[in-house]
């Protein structure tokens, strides 16, 4: 309901009157029934005044329930329901007067009739008023033209809400489906005019600027096809949300740009939210690595859940500077929720942890970039394996409760020192599994999109260059998630996870990467960006595996989870070790981290065989 505007009410006198005149014609209709069809019994004096009360009783009905007195959408569920109200206000005040008084001498089947005719009249007025308008489809010359694609319930509330909002920047002109049953369909006057073979031909006759797509549910290769036929067509893409984005039925201004989630087709997932609030509310908790993208994240999505204390540790002090403005809005860096400590410094671990006494430990700090690991290998034993064991004894002697290792994909059957190492990282964590009462869990999951130095900022900085972007092989692919995603499965992690095992989330089907880079230049604007195949890299996979070949995989409590079992390494072994330099660190950590199974053989890639298969240009590496 709404206050009414001077014209507005000029309108609801002008639908007043034309109301009561259809209660007066309703009078009529209803005493010629019941006369029997002879006309010559309804010319009388009690007819009309029975008619004329009933005017007036449907019109007083109708200033104080509703239908006149507020600014109704015409048609609308709300004015039929008001119409309804007093419909039966006058059956109930009429009869009264025809049963009770001596004034009205008519049949007294009148005062029910009369309503229930007058009722049946309004609406079908209504109904025919409507239908008029929403078939008659009107642009203006400044509209925004759109053609939309999905003549499903997202499309027809879309468009709905369009043509009802007189301020909608958006026209739609046109409306395509791949479904055959629908060609001959239209949505409140737009058509349906054949599946997504005619975009092209539409966008040239009708003058379209855009091509929204309507489906929520559309998938990745839905989106992807649509995307490159509209940018063929000349037409922008826009994107209806998904349901669990949208607030409501759809609007015009819930549009949006397509963005890389929507081209990749990764979907936010809602994971266990109580269990994770449970965990978390009323606890201290520390995450290591808190100035990375991962621990950033994790430290704003923890903050929602109502810690007792959240602690952010990390070796750079810009990072933990960054962190904390992007946490509270301030960086004073003085409250005492920052630790600038390293965790290959034991000892420092020691004097923070039983001086906090943390009960949830989010282990993020690691090198992650997997070249420099290849030429550093003792860089990598140094923080991913020692600096994780020393995380790990600093928790199990403060008493932790829970304990959470940040993995990656790369350590399922690993083949590079990112790998060796991270594998590495689980198996103790699975040795402290056995040694304390607190829960010790690793958490494996594969790229991060938007993530610090991840694929997707290589490539977004190769274009802002103009080009070219680099792929090391057309067929090599990953499994991508988004950070927010990934942190929800480690708070996940925490509040179910299984002491001494892998929680692992079910990611879909893995994106080529070449894929990925053909998004980016297509959302950029500039289509004329070359992809040079610089061939895989010492260690690199073409696809990255979750699970190793013939491990038992186990679904946890929640759908979307699945764990499984590590063997575990003491820290013992991996304090006697002591590496000396690159390739002895480089030859313990492969040794050790695939003693269990055999080392996996890559396939050699030969330049020469890309160029052949793919008849694409191939930057020599240096």
């Amino acid at each position: 309901m709404s206050v009414m505007t001077r014209r507005e009410r000029l309108v609801q006198g002008v639908w007043a009157a034309v109301d009561a005149a259809i209660v007066a014609l309703a009078t009529y209709v209803a005493a010629w029934l019941r006369f029997d069809l002879h006309v010559t019994h309804i010319n009388s004096w009690p007819i009309a005044q029975f008619a004329a009360v009933a005017c007036v009783v449907h019109l007083v009905g109708g200033v104080v329930l509703g239908p006149y007195r507020v600014g109704h959408q015409r048609g609308s569920f709300e004015e039929t329901a008001d119409i309804g109200r007093v419909a039966v206000f006058s059956a109930v005040t009429l009869s009264a007067i025809v049963l009770l008084t001596p004034w009205l001498d008519v049949p007294r089947s009148l005062p029910i009739a009369v309503p229930a005719f007058a009722v049946v009249g309004m609406f079908t007025l209504r109904f025919v008023v409507r239908s008029y308008r929403w078939g008659r489809t009107t642009s203006r010359d400044e509209d925004h033209k759109i053609i939309v694609f999905g003549a499903g319930e997202g499309g027809r509330q879309l468009i709905r809400a369009i043509q009802r909002d007189q301020h909608a920047p958006y026209a739609p002109v046109a409306l395509l489906d791949d479904d055959p049953r629908k060609r001959r369909l239209k949505i409140d006057g737009v058509p349906v005019r054949g599946d997504r073979s005619r975009l092209a031909s539409l966008a040239e006759s009708s003058g379209a600027r855009s091509l929204v797509i309507a489906m929520p549910s559309a998938d990745a290769d839905l989106v992807r096809d649509l995307s490159h036929e509209a940018r063929r067509a000349g037409l922008e893409v826009l994107i209806l949300p998904t349901v669990q984005e949208l607030i409501g039925s759809p609007r015009g201004q819930d549009l949006r740009q397509l963005n890389l989630e929507d081209l990749l087709g990764r979907r936010r997932i809602r994971l266990d939210e109580n269990a994770i609030a449970d965990s978390i509310s009323g606890k201290t908790v520390l995450v290591t690595g808190a100035g990375g993208s991962i621990g950033a994240e994790l430290c704003r999505q923890i903050a929602r859940f109502g810690p007792k204390r959240l602690l952010l540790l990390d070796r750079d002090e810009s990072a933990l500077h960054a962190a904390q403005m992007s946490l509270t809005g301030r960086a004073l860096l003085d409250d005492g929720t920052l630790a600038l400590v390293d965790i290959r410094d034991l000892d420092a671990l020691r004097v923070l942890f039983q001086r906090e006494k943390p009960d949830l430990v989010f282990h993020a700090a690691a090198l992650k970039h997997l070249t420099l690991l290849e030429q550093f290998p003792l860089e990598g034993w140094k923080t991913n394996v020692l600096g994780t064991r020393n995380v790990l004894q600093a928790a199990y002697e403060s008493g932790v409760e829970t304990f959470v290792n940040i993995s990656t994909d790369k350590a399922a059957n690993p083949s590079c020192v990112l790998g060796y190492s991270k594998r590495l990282a689980e198996r103790l964590t699975a040795d402290f599994a056995h040694r304390g009462k607190g829960t010790f869990v690793s958490v494996r999951f594969g790229n991060v999109l938007g993530s610090r130095g991840s694929v997707i900022s290589a490539f977004t900085s190769q274009i802002e260059r103009g080009g070219p972007i680099t792929v090391t092989h057309p067929e090599v692919e990953r499994y991508f998630m988004l950070i927010p995603e990934a942190c929800q499965l480690v708070l996940q992690a925490s509040a179910i996870g299984q002491d001494g095992n892998v929680m692992v989330l079910e990611m879909g089907e893995p994106v080529k990467i070449v894929e990925v880079a053909r998004t980016l230049i297509e959302l950029s604007g500039k289509p004329g960006i070359e992809i040079v195949y610089t061939g895989l890299r010492p260690g690199e996979k073409l696809t990255e595996e979750l699970f190793i070949p013939g491990e038992q995989i186990n679904r946890s409590i929640h759908p979307q989870v699945n764990y499984v079992g590590v063997p575990s390494i003491t820290p013992h072994q991996v304090l006697t070790a002591h590496p000396h330099d690159h390739e002895s660190a480089h030859a313990w950590m492969r040794d050790e981290a695939t003693a269990d199974r055999p080392s996996p053989r890559l396939p050699d890639v030969e330049l020469a065989e890309v160029r052949a298969a793919y008849g694409v240009r191939v930057k020599e590496q240096a």
